[in-house]
């Protein structure tokens, strides 16, 4: 008896392309939103809306790595805008009392030490990583509110080093380049090449998989939010020469959309799938889609409905299509 082999509908064509080739419909996705944009607005494609574009797409697609790597495993790290801001606001206070060396030494231990404590609730105490890192987030607020009470009269100071990383321009290029670049390359390289980023991967397909085949699961979560808590206080230096300014809610704003730019960018939510160059192609889209709602010059309500809503859209058909295949 012959089997006729069944042909694939156009839709598990393209959900096994974005399976096999995830950024070739992610870029295809930027290009079209490029498009629409410029016939939006004749002559916004220039080097200086490029350049624009990038600047502002660095610190969230910095922050969406803490989010691609803890969701590789199944987790997600709501806590990162916290201690971003706790990175920046430190290091803005303590520089006129310290200097710019040691105050940056202080806010990435406070970074750090964020980081190990949602690494200790998740492997030791088996808290789901939403509710650590949240209630981490929350801790870190509140400590931070008592420490601007007695610190923020000594008055704030921004590096140079950083206001040259946040606003300045090399050969029509944002100078945030020669952090991300190398940044960029590590992680893409670290999540195949390396032990730890192949452990990611393996804990995320099945945890208990992992374990049974001796994988030490405790050490990978302490070391990743470890690592993220890291990643997150560079994103608020970087951040805060970008704004020049102390905020006791400087990257609070980046928290959810850094989610969605891992999600966009094909990490999957329940782990074992994904990578961060997708990552930075969703960060690219999310920066495309906010000059867009300003031009339309909706008011902040309407904008925020309409930004979620085509989040959700994009998001709820790249898990259709990929699941189809």
């Amino acid at each position: 008896m012959t089997t006729v082999a069944e042909t694939p509908t156009p839709l598990a064509r393209l959900g096994r392309l974005m399976v096999d080739f995830p950024l070739i419909p992610l870029i295809g996705l930027l290009v079209g939103l490029v498009a629409v944009l410029e016939a939006m607005q004749p002559g916004i494609l220039n080097p200086r809306w490029i350049s624009n574009t990038m600047k502002f797409a660095i610190p969230l697609a910095m922050l969406a790595a803490c989010q691609t790597l803890t969701m590789l495993t199944g987790g997600i790290d709501l806590s990162v805008g916290t201690v971003a801001t706790i990175s920046a606001f430190v290091t803005a206070t303590l520089t006129p009392m310290l200097g710019a060396p040691e105050a940056v030494l202080i806010a990435l231990a406070c970074a750090l030490t964020a980081g190990l404590v949602n690494g200790v609730g998740v492997a030791f105490c088996r808290v789901h990583p939403l509710i650590m890192t949240l209630g981490t987030g929350l801790i870190a607020t509140g400590c931070l509110l008592v420490y601007q009470r007695y610190f923020i009269s000594t008055g704030t100071r921004i590096p140079e080093v950083f206001v040259w990383l946040g606003t300045g321009r090399t050969w029509g290029l944002p100078n945030a380049l020669v952090v991300f670049i190398p940044f960029a390359i590590l992680l893409i390289w670290g999540q195949r090449r390396t032990g730890f980023g192949r452990l990611l991967y393996a804990i995320g397909a099945n945890e208990q998989a992992a374990r049974l085949s001796g994988v030490r699961v405790w050490q990978v979560h302490l070391a990743l939010y470890a690592l993220s808590g890291f990643i997150a206080g560079l994103t608020g230096l970087l951040y805060l020469g970008m704004v020049r300014t102390a905020s006791l809610s400087l990257a609070l704003p980046l928290d959810l959309p850094s989610v969605a730019a891992a999600v966009i960018g094909g990490t999957s939510i329940f782990g074992g799938r994904g990578g961060y160059g997708g990552t930075v192609v969703g960060a690219l889209i999310l920066t495309v889609l906010a000059t867009m709602l300003t031009l339309l010059q909706m008011p902040e309500g309407g904008r925020r409905i309409l930004f979620g809503a085509i989040i959700l859209a994009v998001t709820a058909l790249y898990i259709r299509l990929t699941d189809r295949s």
